[in-house]
Parts: structure tokens; C-alpha cells; sequence
């Protein structure tokens, strides 16, 4: 039914994802921007209202919201608990506002404005009809009869006064408003959704020297992690391993004796995805490696969900229903033609029993919950069907909204962009191959300035077990400094796979990105102390990450000019809106790794509150060099050999000799 009084229109309200089919998400302490689109017939005044409540509320906050530009209307509301929020929009004509624009105009005319000076009045005296406070009926009466009595000069301004526009205000009539109609969500998330540094690293390979790391040993490395500003610690799968079919050193059929296998070939007769490996522990090790860690150094041990099975796991005796038969009468091994994976078998996800199947792929989450887990990288979820993520992780949230889930989904993109709405809180992305400076601006403003951001939050990773990019395999020690600083500034989220980059480990089996003496297939020695490692560098870059909040965020990011296409040049400030005295980093870095570049750097000097003729200070956090810049043009240069980036922090202000107390 349409109603006449209700005239205005609301459209495009947003955050909305998939017109409200997926809650939009933020983490704890986040800001929810609401903006919608506003509308009205004639050129009447409008004013609207953003109506927020958290889940466990039955009564709406009610915000005011502005008006920007072209009809457009914001609001905001930070998320400060745990549960969801759900908003909506008001919106109505303002007669009285209205009344007063008219006024003025004529009076300024030098027009007879009786009339409307009654007609004024007739407006405050309806609004007082509708006020339950007596007080407020009575200032409000009485004002109309200050504008019937009064001269129209002192009237007019009356009219305008903070006092009755308060009061009118304060009780408009509902019987105008226009509702959204739909009330849309907000899904929270910790607040280590939005700011993470992830260290991954195989426990088995912990040993220094030993035949078999184990948790315990894991854990002696912990100090130096945490020192080095890491506060996430992700592990491979450290369930038992599988003997059938199992895959020898660099991914050879034919394992030996000593071989140690896959840990993504899940399961043996000690157990499966709900036991550990026995080499490295017990059950009672890992739940105090989980503690430790928490408690001792604020870090989070993070655990691979793979959902397969080696054919030795216990899944495959007592369900083989789950899985797919082959006419002859075997279980399908996993594959990606001509590849064969025959240590690993895949569930059946349509297989008859699959409501069995879903409860016990979810039970297994919960049992590392409860043993402590809040963070999980999830192995290839695009494989497995997306109405199960959808139905697995909501379930999960209704009970642990506090989780973290990385979708490990190198694949098309609106099927990462469907995990994420489905609940997953990171995704790894295609930065891992993005190089030139066209491809990461391109890719970096799809990302942030797009609708994915209202759920999806990307996780840089310039390696991981299972990619050593061509980049890293041929520029050396510079492409591993360039590739840190690209992932650990550009997004608020990154990690690397551990003694593997900071020891620049850059041999590839030929012509592929798949690691020699890949750590999947067997135990590695590292030499942590070994000469060139980065590990100082790591620190460093993570320290100037936990020190500057400007780093903290992703959707801040914003690209300025450089004349030289090899070197990218962009800004961060700790306000999206750039408001005044708000942090500035400005990071720049030479993609080339084997040249030196040299490239003009453009800054927008009257965004930052600097005067062209103002000079204005830089401070290298990287090389701690400082620079005194002067106009929006300055030029520098980029030597791979000794430091590739530049990670720079604005002050704005140089002190002058009025700044001194001596001046005066």
C-alpha cells in the first residue's frame, strides 16, 4: 500500500552484502559507516536516522545521520561486543526545517512574512500536540506565541533559535516517516580479524638437529617469535601420518623407510583429525603449547583443518560410505589431472549419508576449541561445497563468534568472495602473484575500494609451503625485502612460511614454484643464526607495524604518483578521512630488485594541512634517515643492493623560531 504522507525514498542502504542474503562484518572496535541513498520530491528539507541495536536489544539507538553530497546520507557506530548488529534506516520530510528555509529566503527579500510566521506557528503548536513531556509542550507553545506577537525580524530569528529547532526536532510525526523496511547485519569479529602477524612452521622440523621435532620444542622457540612481533603461530596438520601410498622427499611415489610423509595425508592407526602425531606429542603437549603461547606471550596457535583422509585413517574402516567408489571396486584417491595423490582421499560430500558426514566434520572443529584453538587455516575449502561452509561455520559462530578462519582458496574469485560471505574471516589472495606496479594498484583497489570489503579481508602471504613465486626464485635477497614490505604494509593482515623466507630459501625444483627439499615430505635442519637471514629485518618491519595504528588497517590504503613504474609509492593514516593530526605513513618500494630506481614521489600537500612553501619533515622508519622535504614534488632514490623500501612517517611541522618561548 502507498501512503501519501510517507514521500521519501531510501535506497542503496549499505554496508549490505547480497541485499542483506550475508551479514556485512567488522571487527571489535571497528567503525560501521552507514550510508544510503535519500530522496524527496520538490527541494523540502529531509532528515533521516540510522536505527542500531546489538542482537541481545530489543530497543534501537537512534543516530543522526548527514547529508554529504547528491542525496547521499552517513552515520556511524562502532561494534564493541561480540554479537551481531542489525541497523536500519528512517527517513522524513521536515516541515519545520523546510518552513524555516522559506522564511529566511523571503525575509532576506525584504518580503511580508506574516503569513508565514502563523503558519510557523501552527507547526510548533501541532508539534506540541505530539510531545508527552509537559514541560517541552509548554516551551513549545509558548514559542508560537512568540512568533504571533513578535516583530518578524525578532521573529524570524526566534524561528532559527537553537531552542525551538531543538524542540521540533525532538518530536516530528510519525505518521511521515519512511522506513528502510529490512533490518541488515553486522557480523562482529575479534579484533584480531583486522590485525594479525601469522608465522607459519612445520613443529616436526623444531628438533634443531634432532631426528623429530615435537611440541616441546616448538614451544623453546616461542620467545624468539613473540620478540620478533609475530602473534600468530600457524601449524601443518599434526595429526598421525598415513604409511599407504605415502610420498617420499620431494614428492616422490616411492617413499623409503625413513620417509616421514605428508601431514596433509591425514590419519593412521593412532588416530586422526581428533588425535595427534605421537612423534610430536601428546595430547596434554599441545594443550600447553596452546596455553603458553596465549598466556606467555600473547600469541594464538593457529591449526590446518584439512578435510581428507590418508587411506590408512580410521574414517575409511568405519564410514567408507563417505567416500567415492570406483567401479572397481577402490576408493577414489585425489587427483588434478595427470597429477595423482593417492595418499590422500577426499570425502564424498553427496554421499547418502551426508548429514552424518557434515556433524562430524563440524565435531572436529569443536574439538580443538575446547582444547583451545581460536584460529584455523582451512586447506582448500573451495573443494568442498559451499552450502557446507555456510551451515558448518554459522554454526560454530552462534556458539564461538570469537574464531578465526583462513580460507586457504587460491581460485577464481567469486568463489573466494562466496567463502567469505559464507564466514570465513581471512583469505589468502592473489598477491602472492602480483608483481608490477599495474598489477598490484589494479588488484589493491578492487580490493579496498570495492564491495568486497564489507566481507572479505585478504591475508598477504609472499610464500607458503606450496608456492615459492618465480619472483623470489630469481631476485635474490632483495625480492624477499621488497615482497616482505609490500605484504606487511598493504594489508593489516600478512604472514610468511617461516625459516624457509627468512633464510631466503629460493631453490625451485625447474620450471615449477614447488620448494627442493620441500618441508611437506620431510624433516628440514634449519640453521636459524645462518648469516643474511632476516630476521632482524622481520622485527623491524613488525615493530614499525605494532607502533604506527595507520598500519593497522587495510582499507586506508590510497596510491599517489611516482614518475617510474618500477616504484610503487602509497599512503596510510590512521583516520580514513584524513582528519587533522591524524598519523601519516607513506611507503614507497622499488619493485625491482636487481636496479637501482630513482622516482619522483607526489604527495597531496593541502590533504596533509602542509603549505607548498611549508617546509615539512620524513622519517625513514626502515633506514631511520630523516628527510626535509619541501613542496608536493621530491625525488629519491632506490638501491636493491642496500634498501629496496622506504617506509616513511610525515611530520607535518618543522618547529620555527615562534614555537620557542624565548620568541616572546
Amino acid at each position: 500500500m502507498f501512503d501519501g504522507k510517507k514521500r521519501v525514498v531510501i535506497e542503496n542502504p549499505r554496508p549490505r552484502v547480497d541485499d542483506g542474503r550475508f551479514p556485512a562484518k567488522r571487527a571489535l572496535y571497528e567503525t560501521v559507516e552507514v550510508k544510503a541513498d535519500i530522496l524527496v520530491d520538490g527541494h523540502d528539507a529531509l532528515r533521516a536516522v540510522c536505527l542500531f541495536r546489538r542482537e541481545s536489544e530489543q530497543e534501537h539507538t537512534v543516530l543522526e545521520m548527514a547529508h554529504l553530497v547528491n542525496d547521499l546520507w552517513t552515520a556511524e557506530f562502532q561494534i564493541l561486543a561480540m554479537e551481531r548488529y542489525y541497523f536500519t534506516i528512517r527517513a522524513w520530510v521536515d516541515p519545520y526545517a523546510s518552513w524555516l528555509n522559506n522564511l529566511r529566503k523571503k525575509h532576506e527579500a525584504r518580503q511580508d512574512v506574516a503569513v508565514e510566521l502563523a503558519d510557523g506557528a501552527l507547526l510548533i503548536e501541532q508539534a506540541a500536540a505530539r510531545a508527552p513531556v509537559q514541560e517541552d509542550r509548554e516551551n513549545l507553545h509558548r514559542y508560537a506565541a512568540m512568533l504571533r506577537e513578535s516583530a518578524q525580524g525578532d521573529a524570524v530569528l526566534l524561528a532559527g533559535g537553537a531552542g525551538v529547532s531543538e524542540l521540533m526536532a525532538r518530536y516530528p510525526d510519525p505518521n511521515t516517516f519512511s522506513e528502510y523496511g529490512q533490518e541488515l547485519v553486522i557480523e562482529p569479529e575479534p579484533a584480531k580479524a583486522a590485525f594479525s602477524t601469522w608465522y607459519e612452521v612445520f613443529p616436526r622440523s623444531t628438533g634443531m638437529g634432532l631426528a623429530h621435532g615435537t611440541f616441546a620444542t616448538l614451544e623453546e622457540l616461542l620467545p624468539r617469535i613473540a620478540a620478533a612481533g609475530f602473534d600468530v603461530v600457524y601449524l601443518p596438520p599434526v595429526h598421525p601420518i598415513g604409511s599407504t601410498f605415502r610420498k617420499g622427499k620431494d614428492n616422490s611415489p616411492d617413499a623409503g623407510p625413513d620417509d616421514v610423509g605428508s601431514p596433509w595425508a591425514i590419519g593412521s592407526e593412532d588416530g586422526g583429525h581428533k588425535s595427534v602425531h605421537p612423534q610430536l606429542g601428546t595430547m596434554e603437549d599441545f594443550e600447553r603449547l596452546v596455553t603458553i603461547a596465549k598466556d606467555k606471550y600473547g600469541i594464538d596457535v593457529a591449526i590446518d583443518i584439512a578435510f581428507q583422509c590418508s587411506p590408512d585413517h580410521p574414517y575409511v574402516q568405519e564410514h567408507p560410505e563417505w567416500f567415492r567408489m570406483r567401479s572397481d571396486g577402490t576408493i577414489q584417491y585425489a587427483e588434478n589431472p595427470p597429477k595423482k595423490y593417492q595418499d590422500v582421499y577426499p570425502f564424498n560430500f553427496e554421499c547418502d549419508d551426508w548429514i552424518g558426514l557434515w556433524a562430524e566434520l563440524k565435531s572436529i572443529f569443536k574439538f580443538w576449541i575446547e582444547r583451545g584453538v581460536r584460529i584455523f587455516r582451512v586447506d582448500n575449502p573451495h573443494t568442498k561445497p559451499l552450502p557446507f561452509w555456510e551451515w558448518c561455520l554459522g554454526e560454530l559462530r552462534k556458539e564461538h563468534p570469537e574464531i578465526i578462519y583462513l580460507s586457504e582458496a587460491f581460485t577464481r574469485p567469486k568463489i573466494m568472495y562466496r567463502l567469505a560471505k559464507a564466514g570465513f574471516t581471512h583469505s589468502y589472495t592473489y598477491f602472492t602473484w602480483r608483481n608490477s606496479k599495474q598489477e598490484l594498484t589494479q588488484y589493491l583497489t578492487e580490493l579496498v575500494e570495492h564491495a568486497p570489503r564489507d566481507y572479505f579481508r585478504p591475508n598477504f602471504w609472499p610464500n607458503t609451503p606450496d608456492i615459492l613465486p618465480e619472483y623470489l626464485q630469481y631476485g635474490g635477497r632483495p625480492a624477499f625485502i621488497i615482497r616482505l614490505v609490500l605484504a606487511a604494509t598493504l594489508s593489516s593482515n600478512y604472514g610468511i612460511y617461516g625459516p624457509a623466507f627468512e633464510l631466503c630459501e629460493n631453490e625451485a625444483v625447474p620450471g615449477t614454484i614447488d620448494y627442493v627439499h620441500s618441508e611437506k615430505y620431510e624433516i628440514r635442519d634449519w640453521n636459524l643464526e645462518q648469516s643474511g637471514t632476516l630476521w632482524p629485518f622481520l622485527t623491524l618491519v613488525n615493530r614499525i607495524r605494532r607502533e604506527n595504528p595507520a598500519l593497522q588497517q587495510t582499507w586506508n590504503l590510497r596510491f599517489l604518483p611516482t614518475d617510474n613504474d618500477f616504484v610503487i609509492f602509497f599512503a596510510k593514516e590512521s583516520s580514513e578521512k584524513a582528519e587533522p593530526g591524524s598519523e601519516v605513513i607513506l611507503v614507497a618500494v622499488n619493485l625491482d630488485p636487481h636496479n637501482p630506481q630513482t622516482a619522483t614521489l607526489t604527495l597531496p600537500l593541502e590533504e596533509y594541512g602542509i603549505d607548498e612553501s611549508q617546509t615539512y619533515m620524513v622519517h625513514d622508519l626502515l633506514g631511520d634517515d630523516k628527510f626535509v622535504w619541501q613542496g608536493r614534488h621530491n625525488r629519491l632514490d632506490f638501491d636493491p643492493r642496500q634498501l629496496p623500501a622506504r617506509i616513511f612517517r610525515l611530520k607535518r611541522k618543522l618547529k620555527r623560531e615562534t614555537d620557542f618561548d624565548y620568541f616572546m
